[in-house]
């Protein structure tokens, strides 16, 4: 990230979200953004994955200039490169675990989606669920199972936006584990927000915003 700004209008105003932030994340890393309720750590997530497009700035992914790419170029690269893990989960209600975790292999056209899913969902503890609708699972087997989706594709970066935020503190160190655990076992680089400094600790970096500015890390 380079000189990356973030503003919105706000009446006849404009309202900076984001301020200069300049970062770099090596391969292999474990990082957290951390700071209170409105300091940016959401919208900059947003950004590095090119959901939203910045007021100023450059993200670089895996040497690839994000923003001078169109809105398909950038979903092509999320789809090569990205994996996320949400706080909602995000899962598709219609679907089983099963086929929720082979959507992403799907799109890419894999010539097999259904091993890797189930391998995937077995490596999570959820063999036994293969078949299950979110509706059906507790927070902590819907959050595995987006665990799963997120890994099935073995991307070099994952994103996760506060990831046990709707999870109890018993499940959600559960998670935590397991996404460490897959995290170690893949070589993937890590950028997790999150709100819990306990948390936080057990990345290799820690990143505080505040006011929409980098203030350490």
């Amino acid at each position: 990230m380079r000189a990356l700004c973030k503003s919105v209008a706000n009446g006849a105003q404009s309202l900076a979200i984001l301020q200069d932030i300049g970062l770099e994340v090596m391969p292999g890393e474990a990082v957290a953004i951390v700071g209170a309720s409105g300091s940016g750590k959401s919208t900059l997530l947003g950004l590095l994955a090119g959901l939203d497009v910045p007021s100023s700035g450059t993200v670089a992914l895996a040497g690839q200039d994000l923003f001078a790419l169109d809105e398909d170029g950038r979903a092509a690269l999320r789809a090569k490169l990205l994996g996320f893990v949400f706080q909602s989960f995000q899962l598709l209600p219609s679907l089983n675990a099963l086929e929720n975790v082979m959507l992403p292999l799907e799109l890419a056209k894999a010539a097999d989606a259904a091993g890797p899913a189930e391998a995937m969902l077995r490596r999570v503890g959820l063999g036994e669920r293969l078949q299950h609708y979110p509706k059906t699972l507790s927070g902590g087997e819907q959050q595995r199972v987006a665990l799963a989706r997120a890994f099935v594709m073995q991307p070099q970066l994952l994103l996760a936006d506060e990831p046990t935020g709707n999870l109890d503190a018993a499940t959600g160190a559960d998670v935590i584990d397991l996404l460490f655990e897959l995290n170690a076992e893949r070589g993937t680089t890590l950028i997790l927000v999150t709100h819990d400094n306990v948390l936080a600790q057990r990345c290799s970096r820690v990143v505080r915003l505040a006011g929409g500015k980098v203030v350490t890390g």
